[in-house]
């Protein structure tokens, strides 16, 4: 049974940091790449950060510069740095993971989900 739970949200000023992790357990960690999306309030849910199984890494445009997507082999974990946080970005963070494939930006073509964590920025 694949699971993905997220952790590492909560509520911060403007300008702090965060770093959300994604744990997940049941699959083949090498073999999926492993992306984040977002969802606030009344919007649609949008890509974040991906990684994709064979190692290529792509950003949000808006968020170049502030994130940072990693990955745990060891401990088959995906993580997401979050630096100069505006109130913009509070939403609630999803991980997934999808196997194979290089193209990480699209939601569709994820086969795993986790539940969410919830990210509140303050001004």
């Amino acid at each position: 049974q694949v699971q993905l739970a997220e952790s590492g949200g909560g509520l911060m000023q403007a300008g702090g940091s965060l770093r959300l992790s994604c744990a997940t357990s049941g699959l083949t960690f090498s073999t999926y790449g492993m992306g984040w999306f977002r969802q606030a309030p009344g919007k649609e849910r949008e890509f974040v950060a991906g990684r994709s199984w064979t190692g290529i890494i792509l950003y949000a445009d808006s968020l170049k510069g502030r994130f940072t997507i990693s990955r745990d082999d060891a401990r088959n974990t995906v993580f997401l740095q979050m630096n100069s946080l505006k109130p913009e970005d509070t939403a609630v963070y999803y991980c997934a993971a999808r196997q194979w494939g290089t193209q990480v930006m699209d939601d569709k073509l994820y086969d795993y989900w986790g539940q969410g964590t919830q990210v509140t920025v303050s001004s």
